[in-house]
């Protein structure tokens, strides 16, 4: 990939928008895609981006690298060179290369939407989170991983650019899909082991959550968020969800309303306080959505459980 023509192109454009693949692999100095919906883009360890380029697009990209140094805005987040091997970005997803040096050989796939479009994989890819999180969430791949992804991508790569017939499209999604799943089974995998050498993330969330009751930050800024407290632990809200369900069975919004119904059961059965001052006390600015979330948590509103507390 020709990394002046593509700077140049930006310094040219105020939209730094592809709404095509083939506008993206003309500014990016390579020929035109075998498709125009589908493409598979090569670079090698010398290959490199002086300077800063961004942009957005219209399809997603798959990218499966080693960068030797510089860094990737995924939106407003960081991506540090030796972070991980394989990435997932969004359509119109805010996306900065800078001064980028590869470590080795690197593939992008790029699959406009409308490639999807009246296949299953169409809904199926929105299923997958990875593609919410932070590039600095990247997937880390062990060399066995790497292999079977490496083998999917070139496989694919022979399909689109050596078959032309009505079997093309289906083997490609269908190999497409496969390499989703397997990134799925791939993350799980991290997770288990992030967990392993950083310690339970629920512990750390949980403790977040008490704090900001301590220190009555609620009394504040409201309801703790998922957003907020994933800021706090350096993840996206996605990424902090899924980890969570992989270690708790529950995602981070699950997790801050029990805690939430925790302290309300301990609210109702103490006594001092009536129905609408527990709910503002928490940080709910609704007793009425207080209400409706006990009843849901818990089986009966919260009426009913101070009743049954003082029997």
């Amino acid at each position: 990939m020709d990394s002046s023509m593509l700077e140049s192109y930006y310094n040219q454009s105020s939209m730094n928008h592809f709404k095509t693949i083939s506008a993206f692999n003309h500014a990016s100095g390579v020929k035109p895609p075998e498709h125009p919906m589908f493409s598979i883009l090569y670079g090698d360890k010398n290959d490199h981006w002086d300077g800063s380029v961004e942009f957005t697009a219209d399809f997603y990209i798959i990218g499966f690298k080693q960068l030797k140094s510089g860094s990737v805005l995924y939106g407003k987040t960081k991506y540090d060179h030796d972070l991980g091997k394989m990435s997932f970005i969004k359509p119109r997803q805010l996306v900065t290369f800078k001064d980028i040096r590869l470590e080795e050989a690197c593939c992008l796939i790029l699959i406009h939407e409308d490639f999807l479009s009246g296949t299953a994989l169409y809904h199926e890819i929105k299923k997958y989170h990875y593609f919410e999180y932070d590039v600095n969430e990247a997937l880390h791949l062990s060399p066995s991983e790497e292999k079977t992804i490496w083998e999917l991508m070139q496989t694919m790569d022979k399909e689109h650019r050596n078959n032309t017939d009505d079997y093309s499209k289906p083997i490609i999604i269908s190999h497409l899909d496969t390499l989703l799943k397997y990134a799925q089974r791939f993350y799980k995998r991290q997770f288990i082991n992030r967990a392993e050498m950083s310690g339970a993330v629920a512990t750390k969330f949980n403790d977040l959550l008490a704090a900001h009751f301590d220190k009555e930050n609620h009394r504040v800024t409201g309801l703790p968020t998922v957003g907020s407290l994933a800021a706090k632990l350096n993840l996206s809200p996605r990424y902090l969800s899924d980890l969570l369900k992989q270690e708790t069975g529950k995602t981070a919004l699950d997790l801050i309303h029990l805690y939430l119904i925790a302290e309300a059961k301990n609210l109702l059965i103490e006594g001092r306080l009536n129905i609408s001052e527990i709910s503002f006390s928490l940080g709910f600015e609704n007793p009425n959505y207080f209400s409706r979330l006990f009843r849901r948590t818990v089986g009966i509103t919260p009426h009913a459980f101070r009743d049954q507390g003082l029997n």
